[in-house]
Parts: C-alpha cells; structure tokens; sequence
C-alpha cells in the first residue's frame, strides 16, 4: 500500500530543510509514498506581496519578484552544482513564466490572478526537491496537482469535485508508482474542469494530501510538523502544552473547527470517509512517536484543550423598528455573509437581536456591517479574543478569564466558547 507524507512549509525552509526530507524519506525505502509539498518557508506570503504590487502596477513588483527567485535559486545552489542543468531548467522557465505574467496588464478578476501567481510557490518548491531527490538516487515522479484534483471553476478555496478527482488519482496516477517508488507532487493548488488554476484555500495542503490519501486508498497519511504531534494548547500562548497521544477523528474535526491551526479543517472528512489513519509527526524528531488520529482510538481529551482567536469583531444586529429577528432576517444576513466571503465563529440569537462573532477580514468586514446597516440597526466591537475550550471545568474558565468582561458565551457538555475583549 502507499504512505502520502505532507512537508508544509517550514519542513522545506532551507536547503538543510529539504536534505532533511531526504533522511527521513530513506527511513521508509522499502514503502511506496505519495509526497505532498508546501510553498518554501514565508513564500507564499511573498507571491501574496507581489500579486498586490501586480493588481496595483507597483514598480515595487520587480523586487519583490526578485528577492523571491534570489530565494529559491540559493537553495538550489546550496543543493545542486549547475552542471545538473534540468533542475536549473526547470526552475528558471517557471520564473521566467512569472516574471512575463507580472510584466503583462491584470485583468479585473483579482481572484483569477492570485490562482495563477501564488501557486507558483509549490510548483518551485517541488521542482527543487525533485531535483535534489533524484541527485541522490531516489526513484521519484514530479506531477503536477492540477492534473488529479479537480474542483469547481472558482480560482480561490475552490469545492473539490469528488467524482472525478478520485477517478484521475485512481488512473492516472496510481500507475505512476509501478515505475517509481515516491511520487512529488504540490499542495494547496488544483485545476477546474474548465482547465484553470483553482487553490483550496490557506493552508491547503494538509487537505490536498488528504484528498490523494483517499483517491489512492492509502494506508496512512502523515503530516510532518515541527512540533512533536497534536498539542492541547498552542506553544506561542502557554509554555506547559501536552502532546496528545491519540485522539479521535470527531474531535479532531471540532478542534480545527474551532480554529487549532495544527491542520487543515478539511482534512478530515476524507480520511474519515475511508478510514485512514492520520499522524502528526516531528521533523526535527522523526523516530518519536507523535500523535495518532483514527476512528478507533482511545481520545486523551479528557485534559483541557484551549484555543486563541484574536482579532475578533463581535457584531450584534437588530431591526429599526424593535420586531424579531425571524427567519426572513437571518436568511438575509447570511446572505450577506456569503457575498463577503465571510466566516462566523460564534453567533447567539435573541428576540429582537442576533450577534455574531468573525474574524476581522478589513475591508470585506467593514463592507458587510456598511451593506447590513441599510436594512437594520449594527452595532460592533473590534480587538476582541474568543476562547474555547473543551474538556472545561470552571478553574481552567476563571484562570483563562480572569477579570475580563464576558460578551458571549456558548457551551455544551464538553465545550465551552467565550468572547471577551
């Protein structure tokens, strides 16, 4: 059967990095492996600066464009000599591409263009490894994403079509490994039937190697992390997190939900769907044994699991005239929530008010509460903090409050969500 691995984005940061990825793919020779790679390091964030500079004709765009290539070419170097011309190539003719595309005018579809620029980021990373890869005599194949996952013709967090998704996996690149023993491929970008470049959303790529696990019936995916697997608690917020041995997909579902930056909220379901075991693994520390995420697993989350969104905006909706807030309203409301393109975290209705809480998106927010403001009375308050917690008791809920003034709150028999400033 074949292992999918997934190396985001900080597994791949230097050429150190990327030789690590070789070391820890040779403990698993004798394995078939489907190789799931992210953009290098801050790329992404980079190609992100660039399609600003793009869309606003900032002369600002040819440095940006090159720091980024100066990026990627350093750590070929560090890894290649030039007499390995097709990995210099390959990776000069997709920058060359780029370089043409950001010279040209953008069209008014800012949605299309980021498709086609920020997912040049996993095409030069999974060149570069490729490359290095067969350097050191691994039988490997580089494909790219956009030819097996199919999706819906929307350029940006694209629905996966899972008919024909999984029947290309199953065709055509299935195949590929009675000739060669790993298969590179990219995260984050796929291709609409319409043939044009579609991404799955930030942080896609934990999805993308979920959606090769199932097309190609794997037996596991894991996903390598510099962290040593599933903690209860993010690092950046509490120095005495707890690595979660195992825990069931359900809560795993629920905890990404929630907004645990750990994976991919999508990854789940299809792995779920077949039943595909799922490991958090170390890079830094590939022999520990990380955390394990099954159906039949035995959860450890009796232990407190916390989780920070900052940046919360709380916004409370009523009607002018003080009638309820009936169906009729609230289809309206998230009417509006979907034209923005917005997402809600938490919401709470009364008789004669509904609040919601979302992430401040900037201008896309502002212009939600502008629209909502035509119909109904908005009221909203920025700099907010919403903490959730499952597996509560009220010693953690008052050491994580403290003194501070509750606005909502929400909870069931293991979860509990509070929004404070």
């Amino acid at each position: 059967m074949i292992k999918v691995f997934k190396f985001g984005g900080a597994s791949v940061k230097s050429a150190e990095a990327v030789v690590n990825v070789a070391n820890i793919l040779e403990k698993y020779s004798s394995n078939k492996i489907m190789v799931v790679i992210s953009a290098m390091a801050k790329t992404t964030n980079a190609l992100e600066r660039l399609l600003n500079a793009y869309i606003n004709d900032s002369f600002d765009k040819f440095s940006i464009f090159e720091d980024i290539k100066e990026f990627h070419f350093t750590i070929l170097k560090d890894l290649l000599d030039e007499t390995n011309k097709a990995a210099f190539t390959d990776l000069t003719q997709n920058f060359d591409a780029l370089e043409l595309k950001i010279k040209g005018v953008p069209t008014n579809n800012n949605a299309s263009e980021y498709a086609q620029i920020v997912s040049y980021g996993e095409i030069f990373s999974t060149l570069i490894i490729y490359h290095y890869l067969k350097s050191v005599n691994f039988s490997c194949a580089w494909k790219n994403a956009g030819d097996f996952i199919i999706t819906e013709n929307k350029p940006q967090e694209a629905s996966v079509d899972w008919t024909n998704s999984p029947a290309e996996i199953k065709n055509n690149l299935l195949p590929v490994f009675e000739e060669f023993d790993i298969v590179i491929s990219q995260g984050f970008i796929a291709r609409s039937k319409e043939n044009n470049i579609t991404t799955l959303g930030r942080e896609g790529s934990d999805y993308s190697a979920a959606i090769f696990a199932f097309g190609l019936d794997a037996e596991d995916l894991t996903i390598w992390k510099d962290v040593p697997g599933l903690l209860n608690a993010d690092p950046k917020y509490f120095e005495n997190t707890e690595k979660l041995d195992s825990i069931s997909y359900r809560e795993t579902i629920e905890l990404a939900y929630y907004g645990a930056s750990i994976i991919h909220p999508k990854t789940i379901q299809p792995l779920q769907n077949k039943k595909i075991p799922l490991y958090i693994k170390s890079f830094i520390n590939p022999d520990a044994k990380g955390t394990a995420i099954q159906s039949n697993t035995y959860s450890q989350l009796q232990t407190p699991s916390y989780i920070f969104k900052k940046e919360q905006v709380l916004i409370s909706i009523s009607a002018r005239d003080f009638s309820f807030i009936a169906e009729q309203h609230l289809s309206s409301i998230f009417n509006k929530l979907s034209v923005y393109g917005l997402h809600v975290n938490m919401m709470q209705n009364s008789a004669i008010s509904f609040s919601l809480c979302m992430d401040n998106k900037g201008e896309a927010m502002l212009g939600f509460i502008k629209d909502l403001q035509q119909d109904f009375k908005v009221r909203y308050n920025e700099q907010m903090e919403l903490i959730t917690i499952q597996h509560y008791n009220q010693d953690v809920i008052n050491d994580l409050i403290a003194n501070r003034e509750v606005y909502l709150e929400q909870k069931n028999r293991t979860t509990i969500q509070l929004l404070v400033r």
